[in-house]
């Protein structure tokens, strides 16, 4: 699967983001404007967020107003919820890759 230079390039940083924490989630977001921001998942016993829920939470606290794109790596599936706020901001589908960078679905462009 060959991935435009800009999708390839937030799962990147959502790889980067995962290995350094080592956590089980790495995502990463591209806004209106092309910045990008990158999160892992937080899981402490009084929180539970997503990585793709942390990158849209800091993407929209920094004035971003919807999103082009949203990279989740992860060994797992994305949740319902994922899916949801990336649609919530104008995402259609969300890019998930394995841990290692192989894209396993696209459609993570408006």
């Amino acid at each position: 699967m060959t991935l435009d230079p800009e999708d390839s390039k937030i799962i990147t940083l959502a790889r980067a983001a995962r290995a350094r924490n080592g956590s089980a989630e790495g995502a990463a977001v591209r806004d209106e404007t092309g910045r990008t921001y990158s999160a892992t998942d937080v899981a402490l016993t009084s929180l539970t967020l997503s990585a793709v829920q942390v990158a849209v939470a800091v993407a929209v606290s920094s004035g971003a107003r919807s999103l082009e794109a949203v990279a989740l790596v992860t060994a797992g599936e994305p949740s319902a919820a994922d899916e949801a706020v990336a649609a919530e901001l104008g995402v259609k589908g969300l890019l998930v890759a394995d841990p290692d960078g192989t894209p396993r679905a696209a459609g993570g462009g408006r």
